[in-house]
């Protein structure tokens, strides 16, 4: 009969203060493995290599507002930008490409965002080298729309589905107009994956979403921009009292917005060349200027995952921490006080012919079982509370996390555990090693 199958033996004479002993390590190890799992994903999605763009150019403000709100939809955007500067970004001879995204409506069914934007937004990579698929076609028609993997999961809609939007996000504010799913794009893992693409020229078209004249007037002009005298013209017109219909409403005439009158949120360019020296320079050429912000958010996302997550990372590792360290407290605990219970076990073992080193190495062994199985039981819980919490996070945050995701950082845990187990074992063993044969047996 070896050590560890004599250990095991001890332990199943214990089997409820070993199992509580065990389950103590298991919660600490569990929680451990939830947040290794969770930073893994999270520290993936906000702190990439690359984008399939160099820069976002949005308002005045701060660049981690503007990447908060243009790439991952968490935030509020900022007020937005002409349309003729996005049609001056186009002809810039430093940009390669650029595509206008509009946000701020919601999807009345989810609650999930609205992108307008164009063909050309899924041309960029979402990640590095990693291009969008779809199933289905990309917008070809003013209201073609395509969703996200995760919109089309929790609405239970393909292709062929219809669906409104609320205005600014207000669930009583629904727009008449019906956008017509085209495409569903396969899992990124990504906030794209629960955002829904619609055609920026069904965007502008929506009833409400057109700019008033004089306010664009007034928003060209604080860009620079020549506003021809006929639009101030059509600007006074507008002023004039409209004579209210049947109902006693009193609507515009709706026509295609002019190109003063478009406003797009944020623009996403590419510059040319394979070095980063050119998005440098034009990042600085606009950001000298007063009118918009041009950002690298390879960077911003990066200083945020040091600033804040990183921290948030750094507590709750420590906390999980201390609770293995408390759990490894009451293995100790626990061993060491059933040592005066089994000083006659003890004895019989060494009047048998057990040696003092094989009594220590069974009591070391004791302890480094516990702590590996509770370990083992810790590692499968941790992944079963993720599957658990993937569901809640990804509808509150949009962050999809994989159960099945293996962090290498698990695979410490384990030499790590089998050395606390030693440790703790230690000074139980001591005790044992030099348990009195005779004094023993007498008791």
């Amino acid at each position: 009969m070896n050590l560890v199958t004599i250990a095991l033996k001890s332990i199943k004479q214990r089997l409820l203060s070993s199992s509580l002993t065990a389950l103590s390590v298991s919660l600490g190890v569990m929680l451990m493995v939830a947040v290794l799992i969770i930073n893994s994903v999270v520290t993936e999605l906000f702190n990439q290599k690359s984008f399939g763009f160099n820069l976002v150019v949005g308002p005045k403000g701060g660049d981690m507002s503007l990447a908060l709100s243009a790439i991952y939809r968490l935030e509020r955007s900022g007020e937005p930008l002409p349309y003729l500067y996005y049609k001056e970004l186009q002809q810039h001879p430093a940009v390669e490409k650029a595509v206008p995204i509009t946000i701020g409506d919601l999807t009345e069914e989810g609650e999930f965002p609205i992108v307008g934007t164009i063909p050309e937004y899924f041309e960029l990579d979402y990640s590095y080298k990693k291009p969008f698929q779809v199933r289905g076609s990309f917008m070809k028609t003013p209201f073609d729309a395509v969703i996200g993997s995760r919109v089309a999961a929790k609405n239970g809609w393909d292709i062929g589905s219809e669906f409104k939007l609320t205005h600014g996000g207000v669930k009583d504010h629904v727009h008449e107009e019906k956008f017509r799913v085209v495409g569903v794009l396969k899992s990124t893992g990504t906030p794209n994956d629960r955002t829904a693409f619609v055609s920026i020229a069904g965007f502008w078209g929506i009833s409400e979403h057109e700019k008033p004249l004089q306010e664009a007037i007034s928003r060209l002009e604080k860009f620079r921009y020549t506003v021809p005298q006929s639009l101030r013209d059509q600007a006074e017109k507008e002023k004039q009292p409209k004579k209210p219909d049947a109902h006693g409403h009193n609507h515009a005439d709706h026509a295609e917005l002019l190109d003063e009158q478009k406003e797009v949120t944020a623009i996403f360019l590419r510059t040319k060349g394979d070095t980063g020296f050119a998005a440098i320079r034009l990042a600085g050429e606009i950001n000298e200027d007063v009118r918009a912000l041009a950002i690298n958010p390879v960077p911003v996302m990066g200083r945020l995952m040091s600033l804040i997550v990183g921290n948030i990372r750094l507590m709750l590792m420590a906390l999980t921490s201390l609770i293995i360290a408390v759990s490894a407290v009451s293995i100790f605990v626990s061993i060491y006080n059933s040592m005066s219970d089994r000083r006659r076990e003890i004895g019989i073992m060494r009047a048998l012919g057990a040696r003092r080193e094989t009594v220590f190495a069974i009591i070391l062994a004791e302890s480094a079982l516990l702590c590996l199985g509770g370990g083992v039981i810790g590692l499968l819980l941790g992944h079963g509370l993720v599957a658990v919490a993937s569901p809640i996070i990804e509808s509150r945050a949009g962050i999809l996390i994989n159960p099945l995701t293996f962090e290498p950082a698990e695979l410490i845990l384990f030499p790590v555990l089998l050395i606390v187990g030693s440790l703790i074992g230690f000074l139980p063993g001591l005790a044992a090693y030099r348990t009195d044969v005779a004094a023993a047996l007498s008791e």
